[in-house]
């Protein structure tokens, strides 16, 4: 399943909003520095839609805000 995420770093907390079936706005308690945001958004997304965070891989967009996510 492939996902489009828009990604607001530096939130205060960490939430999933969804905007469609395959468009989700993702609020990441993280600085966008040495990756520590698209870390923390792997660890959100696995505990949002319950699978293990190595089946999520982020496939577009590893250094912009809106990125494609695709989940195994």
């Amino acid at each position: 399943m492939k996902l489009t995420v828009s990604v607001v770093p530096n939130s205060r907390k960490a939430e999933v909003v969804k905007i469609s079936d395959t468009s989700y706005k993702v609020k990441v308690d993280a600085p966008p520095v040495d990756g520590k945001a698209n870390s923390r958004l792997i660890a959100i997304l696995a505990d949002y839609f319950n699978v293990p965070k190595s089946s999520i891989n982020i496939v577009k967009g590893s250094l912009k805000r809106r990125k494609v996510i695709e989940i195994n």
